[in-house]
């Protein structure tokens, strides 16, 4: 009878036993209600959108004087006894920048001026003789040939008078030649002369920006040239930050051989803070066309290629290379990659791994 009950008693407990393992089990295993794996990062997803964006031409350049003039010394072997312009000075075309002593050239000038009078009374006695001759040509006074003489003594007169005129006008010209004047208006941009120098004939004394203009020497890729004939403006940025606006004046005929590029000569406005010889990039407006795009956010560089994460029906972030174009304001030009449909995760990019899971908490 106790035997009995014993046994009674161990069949409960194990039954018992195997009761509450079981509960422990079944607490123990995953249900539909809780997921096996936790998501990396809950996103907003979007999808390309249509829109219009600006096509333009990126270049750089350098910045140079649309033209320089070279102002030298025309007068030789004269001191400089006076320079009146300096290096940034802003000058008219005709003002005197500079001046030669002229007492050497003053004192040749008289003795020119001595000779052109002595040869003017030369011409009139010679004019004279010839008149008295012609007038005594039917008397048979004079012969024939004394008659030509006398008119040829005329005519050499004239031809020393018009030598002594011409080398007056010499004189006075190198006269002219001690003022060193601006050829026209602009900006001086280097200055050689000294005072007291003593400088031969060429010599250059200043250089001018004519016009105090300046043009963007952009350098253009070959094949990008015949593009830029549709320009509609150009915006050039400056070191400083400064954006001014520029009109394409002309493409240079060759390209160069090293670097397969043209260049294309652009006008700047002349009030500003460009300055010649400074480097700058700018933008060529093309006009604007249709395109597929994304948010920038969207689109990540990783090893060298722009990727975004496409999120499929499992709820996986999948890792995608793709072909970005134009760039305008918070939107960037998808050409080549995706297809139209996907979503694709809007921001927080750079937190994802490819394949991971996400929860999705903003539709397109």
């Amino acid at each position: 009878m106790k035997t009995s009950n014993t046994l009674t008693l161990l069949s409960a407990a194990v039954a018992v036993a195997g009761a509450l393992l079981s509960i422990t089990l079944a607490s123990a295993a995953p249900t539909a209600d809780t997921p096996g794996e936790r998501a990396a990062l809950s996103v907003a997803v979007t999808r390309l959108t249509a829109g219009t964006l600006p096509q333009r031409i990126a270049a750089n350049g350098n910045i140079a004087a649309w033209q320089e003039a070279s102002i030298g010394a025309e007068a030789n072997g004269l001191r400089l006894v006076d320079v009146r312009a300096n290096v940034g000075d802003t000058v008219r075309r005709g003002q005197m920048l500079a001046s030669f002593a002229p007492e050497t050239v003053q004192a040749d000038l008289a003795l020119r001026r001595a000779a052109v009078a002595e040869a003017r009374v030369a011409l009139a006695e010679a004019a004279a003789n010839a008149r008295r001759a012609q007038t005594l040509q039917d008397t048979g006074a004079l012969s024939a040939q004394q008659i030509e003489q006398q008119l040829a003594a005329e005519a050499a007169a004239q031809a020393r008078l018009d030598a002594a005129q011409a080398a007056e006008a010499l004189e006075r010209l190198r006269l002219a030649q001690t003022r060193v004047v601006a050829p026209d208006d602009g900006v001086i941009s280097a200055r050689s002369a000294a005072v007291g120098a003593v400088v031969p004939a060429g010599q250059e004394l200043f250089r001018l920006v004519r016009g105090q203009r300046l043009e963007w020497r952009a350098e253009v890729p070959a094949g990008e040239l015949a593009r830029l004939k549709d320009a509609h403006a150009v915006r050039v940025t400056l070191p400083d930050g400064r954006v001014v606006q520029g009109r394409l004046r002309q493409l240079a005929p060759l390209v160069d051989v090293q670097t397969r590029n043209g260049l294309a000569y652009v006008d700047l406005p002349q009030a500003g803070t460009a300055r010649a010889g400074m480097f700058a990039q700018g933008e060529f407006e093309l006009g604007s066309s249709r395109s597929m795009t994304l948010p920038r956010s969207a689109v990540q560089v990783r090893e060298g290629f722009h990727v975004v994460f496409r999120v499929g029906s499992d709820s996986r972030a999948l890792q995608t290379k793709v072909d970005v174009g134009r760039q305008a304001g918070d939107r960037i030009e998808i050409v080549r990659g995706l297809q139209g449909d996907e979503r694709v995760v809007a921001s927080g990019v750079a937190f994802l791994s490819d394949n991971d899971l996400v929860r999705v908490v903003g539709q397109p």
